[in-house]
């Protein structure tokens, strides 16, 4: 009997919503590798996962992403008046930590504050799902990323080992992403922070280890300290249209991009590496260019709607600070 057959029987027998885990060859290859790399106890682990659920409603949620929606839909999830309010009292509540983090990773307030907000409304929806059931239903039972699930499953399992916690209790959203920055096993294991030096890096409930963790992450992807991140462009006749291609790492200098009628600021050098972005709206399109920093929030998530959304946030809440 393959997988999938396998998994369909257990879904008819317990119910539309909840499955355990089957002992198949992926399964059991798993269980042997953690024990292999990892020295974990076979039976523990074995033990751990018979109250590990396979969960429909995650695999459903998994096909309706947000980043399918055109920009001026996507946009509007975001660019709301509650978020940018909340963003401004969450920066007055956790300004001390911002200042640290700004001044020890050098990355500004505004954009760590406008990561939180779009991930999670700075701590309002931080997921309902069980991290191990998220990663173990995307792991084992969707077969077109089980590999990167797998992978973070197994990083899952070593940061709660390494963390002290109880792999059944923490929780995230239904990709298995955790906390006020929604972040992924590996990303926790590489780049959480203890900004408060309370010997934790607990991005659920601690503002100021989120702040840092955020920083980190970014500085760590090379974030260019005071380093333009976008500019709005206008473009006269069709030949820009050269330039737009898929990705969002800067592939075009600056000067090109003026050969091919793109209106950039003036004070960009004609050496800069941009990339030309078109963000589709009711009627038309908006251009922009991102730079190396709007590049640096595309590590966070690959999406150009989602690297925009975090910039004009970022945006609104400063201006609305000050």
């Amino acid at each position: 009997m393959n997988f999938k057959v396998a998994f369909m029987l257990l879904l008819s027998a317990v119910g539309p919503v909840l499955a355990e885990v089957a002992t198949t060859d992926s399964f059991n290859g798993f269980i042997t590798q953690m024990v292999k790399q990892h020295r974990f106890n076979e039976t523990e682990l074995r033990s751990l996962f018979k109250a590990v659920n396979i969960q429909q409603p995650i695999l459903d949620a998994m096909s309706k992403p947000a980043e399918g929606k055109p920009w001026f839909q996507y946009r509007e999830i975001f660019m709301t008046e509650a978020r940018i309010a909340g963003g401004v009292q969450f920066w007055k509540d956790n300004e001390a930590a911002l200042r640290q983090a700004e001044h020890q990773y050098g990355v500004p307030a505004d954009i760590i504050v406008a990561i939180i907000g779009v991930e999670t409304k700075y701590g309002a929806h931080t997921g309902k799902y069980r991290v191990i059931d998220a990663l173990a239903t995307l792991g084992f039972a969707y077969p077109p990323r089980s590999e990167f699930f797998l992978k973070e499953l197994e990083q899952f399992l070593v940061l709660a080992r390494e963390e002290g916690m109880d792999p059944l209790q923490p929780m995230g959203s239904y990709a298995g992403a955790m906390g006020l920055p929604q972040f992924m096993p590996s990303s926790f294991r590489s780049y959480a922070k203890d900004l408060d030096g309370d010997g934790k890096r607990n991005i659920w409930t601690n503002p100021a280890d989120a702040i840092a963790s955020v920083a980190n992450y970014f500085a760590s992807n090379q974030w260019k300290p005071g380093g333009p991140i976008a500019y709005p462009v206008n473009a006269a006749g069709e030949a820009y249209k050269k330039a737009l291609s898929k990705g969002v790492k800067p592939d075009t200098s600056a000067a090109e991009l003026r050969k091919l009628g793109v209106e950039l600021p003036a004070g960009l050098p004609a050496g800069e590496a941009v990339k030309l972005l078109a963000y589709q709206q009711q009627i038309g399109e908006d251009l922009w260019i991102g730079l190396h920093n709007f590049y640096v929030i595309t590590r966070y998530n690959h999406s150009p709607l989602y690297a925009m959304a975090v910039y004009q946030l970022s945006q609104a809440i400063a201006a609305r600070k000050i």
